[in-house]
């Protein structure tokens, strides 16, 4: 077990370096690391860096929470990639990112829809693809401005809530084939 999380902790460290040497904006790479919460050692790796940053990918770790310290340092944050974690919830401080336009939560374990995601003005997509949600805050959503597309799919969403939204949204709902959004 402890190699097996040396080595993990050891793969994050050479791409964090990588990310910090070439000045990249990006950390999109520590997807499938085996990590179970993001480490604290890498806020001051890449102290540095941090106003650079503009993806990050945490895809595919063993994640149950983010702090509001990760979401704070990486304020500039276009792009975020939390698919396939254990995720359950958002801390309130995702508001801050005031830059982000992509995230990923697909593959997680979000019983509700995330609402802080609602006041963050820039996002354009929002992938919650295979979780367990089954209600939408329409009204929020249908106030986002940037919003494209929200993915919804294999989420067990009522046929309340399709008619609810479909009239609402100003984007796309991506919603599972074998329940077709029902015509306005």
């Amino acid at each position: 077990m402890q190699k097996r999380m040396g080595e993990a902790v050891a793969r994050v460290a050479r791409k964090v370096n990588d990310t910090v040497e070439n000045k990249t904006d990006s950390l999109a790479d520590l997807a499938n690391c085996k990590l179970i919460a993001f480490p604290v050692g890498i806020y001051k790796a890449v102290r540095s860096v941090t106003e650079g940053i503009q993806r990050i990918s945490l895809a595919n770790n063993e994640l149950k929470s983010l702090t509001g310290r990760f979401l704070t340092t990486f304020s500039q944050l276009r792009e975020l990639n939390l698919a396939g974690n254990y995720l359950h919830r958002l801390p309130e401080e995702v508001t801050s990112l005031l830059h982000l336009r992509a995230i990923n939560l697909s593959r997680n374990r979000f019983r509700r829809f995330p609402e802080s995601l609602a006041a963050v003005a820039t996002l354009e997509t929002i992938d919650l693809e295979e979780n367990e949600i089954a209600e939408v805050p329409a009204e929020k959503l249908a106030s986002m401005a940037s919003l494209r597309t929200l993915n919804l799919r294999a989420n067990p969403v009522g046929p309340e809530v399709r008619l609810l939204v479909r009239p609402l949204v100003p984007f796309d709902l991506l919603l599972s084939p074998e329940e077709p959004v029902p015509k306005a």
